[in-house]
Formats: structure tokens, C-alpha cells, sequence
């Protein structure tokens, strides 16, 4: 299929970050670019200026695996940029009727979701790749508590677009860059996914802080780390978190959060479970008052 712009401005966002100094390379007069230029690209990856030249303009058809480890190791690209260069390649030699199938709808399996649900103490929830949480167990509900007033739920379109967003996430930047990260790398993998890309059409047009940070072509794919949260009714509280793609249903993957015993942030999880329960008895007799 035709991905050339999205080839493009990725290599040429990866090669204005880094210096001639970076890349051991001398520096002769006034330079017009911020990075390195095209020529010197091609000579620490091993190849003509003519052939890098065509892949910057777009073209990844046919080009051969050891000419992308060469040049992700001349742009000094990370494991996760890495991935995404090949993704951008394999899109590129995929025929655009394969490519424009139109991706299942994801479910969640019932084993997957009892083991969410068996976790009493951590937050757990299953999320596909838009960022959508599909199922979720009590605690995760309770932890995302104002996202889930969202319809659908999803983590992105709160982060950029409710205003909550920046005071229950303290490292509010961050975390919106990690996401605008996932989304980008997802739209590498399944450029014909229609929802995504109207997830991301509807975030371009009602918020400029995710239009600049989408052109900046930056990738990230979560696998675990700590995120802190601010949650009405406990405080701030850091986390750990684990997030593992599910064998067998592509797009899917199961984040899970932790605390180390003994921590304030055990105790924030505790009080946070013990404040889930005292909403879940609300709502039942709430429930139970209606019915009478």
C-alpha cells in the first residue's frame, strides 16, 4: 500500500535529532539542517545518497532487511523506533487489498476476563489498540473512575480531551505522549483500521496540543514502568505497571498495576478498594430503594 508520507516524516523526524557531534562526524561552516543531512545518513548506513534518498521520499518497497538494520542503527533509532521502521516496511510490500480487510471486532475471552477479575487487590483492565478499555475489574474501574464516564472508555480521548485529565494524572505530558506514541505505532501496523483513524482525526481537530505532539512521529509501546495517579477520593498515588499482549488476539493486551508491600502506595490501593466497595453498596441499594 502507498504509506510514503508516513515513511517519510518519520525518517526525516529521526534524522533532524541527531548531531553531527552525536554521530562522530567533523562539522564544516554554517549547517542549514538541524540534524544530519541526507549524504551523511547514507554514508554511516552504507549505502548511496541516491538510494537513501528514495526510502526518505517514501519508497520502503523491497528494501531488504539489513539495509533497514543499517540504517536504524545510522539514525540511532531505540528497539521500539526499531519495530516501527520494519512495520512501515512490511505495510509497504503488503497489497492494498490485504491491507484494507477489515480488522475483527475485538472481544475480550471469558477465561481472560476471569483472571482480571481474580485480581481482588491489583487494578486490572483489557484494553485493544485504540486505547479503548474493553473490560475491567472493580479496582481498575475504581482507579479510572472518571475515564469510565466516558462512552466509549477510552484513555486517550480523556487524556487530551477532559479537562480532569491533567489533575488526575500529575505527569500529565508524559503520559500523553506515551499515548500519542502508541497510537502512532499502531497506525504503522493497521493503517485501514477505521476507527483508529477517526480516533485520531476527531483528537487532531479538537485538541492543538495532540496535533503537535502527532507531528512529531514519536513511538512508544507500553510494557511496564510506574505512572503516578491523583484519585478523588484517595490522593496521589505511584504505580507499577505490567502490560502484556494477549497470544491469540491481535491488538490486545492486559495492563495490570501494582504497589510493593508496606508502601503508601499499598495502603492508597487498599483505601481505594475499601472506597470501590462503599460505591458498589450505594449503587445496590440505590438499586434496591428503585425496585420498592
Amino acid at each position: 500500500m502507498d504509506n510514503r508520507a508516513e515513511v517519510s516524516a518519520f525518517l526525516k523526524s529521526r534524522r533532524a535529532k541527531i548531531t553531527p557531534e552525536q554521530a562522530g562526524m567533523p562539522v564544516y561552516g554554517q549547517r542549514r539542517v538541524p540534524g544530519l543531512r541526507r549524504g551523511e545518513v547514507a554514508m554511516l548506513a552504507g549505502m548511496s545518497v541516491e538510494y537513501y534518498t528514495r526510502m526518505e521520499r517514501g519508497n520502503l518497497t523491497g528494501v531488504s532487511d539489513s539495509v533497514l538494520d543499517a540504517l536504524a542503527q545510522a539514525l540511532r533509532l531505540d528497539d521500539t523506533e526499531r519495530d516501527h521502521l520494519y512495520a512501515l516496511a512490511r505495510t509497504a510490500n503488503t497489497s492494498a487489498a490485504r491491507a484494507r480487510r477489515r480488522p475483527k471486532k475485538a472481544t475480550v475471552r471469558p477465561s481472560v476476563l476471569r483472571i482480571i477479575e481474580g485480581l481482588h487487590d491489583q487494578p486490572a483492565y483489557v484494553r485493544n489498540n485504540r486505547m479503548d478499555i474493553l473490560a475491567a475489574n472493580q479496582l481498575a474501574r475504581a482507579l479510572h473512575s472518571e475515564v469510565f464516564e466516558l462512552e466509549p472508555v477510552n484513555t486517550c480521548r480523556f487524556v487530551f480531551l477532559d479537562p480532569r485529565a491533567t489533575r488526575m494524572y500529575p505527569d500529565w505530558e508524559r503520559v500523553a505522549r506515551e499515548g500519542v506514541g502508541v497510537l502512532r505505532v499502531e497506525v504503522a501496523k493497521t493503517p485501514y483500521d477505521r476507527e483508529l483513524s477517526n480516533l485520531i482525526g476527531e483528537l487532531s481537530t479538537r485538541s492543538d496540543v495532540f496535533r503537535t505532539m502527532w507531528g512529531a512521529h514519536d513511538v512508544h509501546v507500553f510494557t511496564e514502568g510506574t505512572k503516578r495517579f491523583h484519585h478523588p477520593a484517595v490522593g496521589v498515588m505511584e504505580l507499577v505497571h505490567e502490560s502484556l499482549a494477549l497470544p491469540g488476539d491481535e491488538g490486545l493486551s492486559i495492563t495490570v498495576y501494582s504497589a510493593d508491600p508496606g508502601t503508601l502506595a499499598a495502603d492508597a490501593l487498599k483505601l481505594l478498594a475499601s472506597w470501590a466497595a462503599s460505591q458498589n453498596r450505594d449503587v445496590a441499594a440505590s438499586e434496591a430503594d428503585t425496585e420498592h
